[in-house]
């Protein structure tokens, strides 16, 4: 089904499938296996072996990177998290987009924007996409501490990786990974100057974590508090519309 067009008329051909493993997780996982083996079928601990290799498992489902249909709408901006939305709020974007880093890209405009923040916990999927497509024109990490990633001080002290994203008519979205509790290590798959599609792969976070969203000025979401999101498929807002919505949870 990858790179397949399919629309809500019925066109394409879908069938289900187990999702991928991400290649980090086969090395993780394989370690894991080869781990429980040695007080499973060596020492005959099965009462520490079995409980090893249940772990294994959970190590493989923890990398898995499922394929995602993508909305193709200029107006979307899609998740780049698996999650739930845990907050939303008015902010000044991060300051590290906002300076002139001396790069020929410019810098996010000042101002109050609405930041929309995706908890991961450790059984969600851990790719994360671009929610719009563009050019990467600023990828920032920062060291920091490792505090509960559902606190709102968690995304100017924690360790975090600065995305801004770039389309051809000048819109930016910027987004941040932030580690959380178990998180330890936040990983790119793309740099500076790399041109992405909507829902394109960008990096992942090992173990639990956060993914706050910086929305163009002049633009609310279209998720509600509470809500679980996909990345790559749930459309977080559409640029320009400022709608309240409200929900009830049951």
């Amino acid at each position: 089904m990858a790179g397949e067009i399919l629309d809500n008329q019925g066109k394409g051909e879908v069938s289900w499938s187990w999702p991928s493993i991400h290649r980090e997780g086969i090395i993780f996982g394989s370690i894991a296996v080869g781990l429980s083996l040695i007080p499973l079928l060596l020492l005959g601990w099965q009462i520490l072996g079995w409980p090893m290799l249940f772990v294994s498992v959970g190590v493989f489902a923890f990398f898995r990177d499922p394929e995602r249909v993508v909305p193709q709408d200029e107006a979307a901006i899609v998740s780049p998290a698996d999650g739930l939305i845990s907050l939303i709020t008015q902010v000044e974007p991060p300051e590290e987009l906002r300076i002139e880093d001396g790069s020929a890209y410019k810098s996010m405009p000042s101002g109050p924007v609405t930041r929309v923040s995706i908890f991961m916990s450790v059984f969600d999927v851990h790719i994360n996409r671009t929610p719009i497509s563009g050019t990467v024109t600023r990828l920032v990490y920062i060291p920091g501490k490792f505090m509960n990633a559902d606190l709102d001080k968690a995304s100017e002290e924690n360790e975090r990786q600065h995305f801004l994203i770039e389309r051809s008519d000048g819109l930016q979205v910027g987004f941040t990974q932030i580690a959380g509790l178990i998180a330890r290590r936040i990983i790119p798959h793309v740099k500076t100057g790399d041109m992405l599609a909507s829902g394109q792969r960008v990096g992942h976070i090992r173990f639990g974590s956060r993914v706050d969203v910086y929305l163009p000025a002049g633009t609310e979401p279209k998720v509600l508090m509470g809500q679980r999101v996909i990345a790559g498929e749930t459309i977080l807002a559409e640029v320009g519309q400022a709608k309240l919505l409200e929900g009830i949870a049951q």
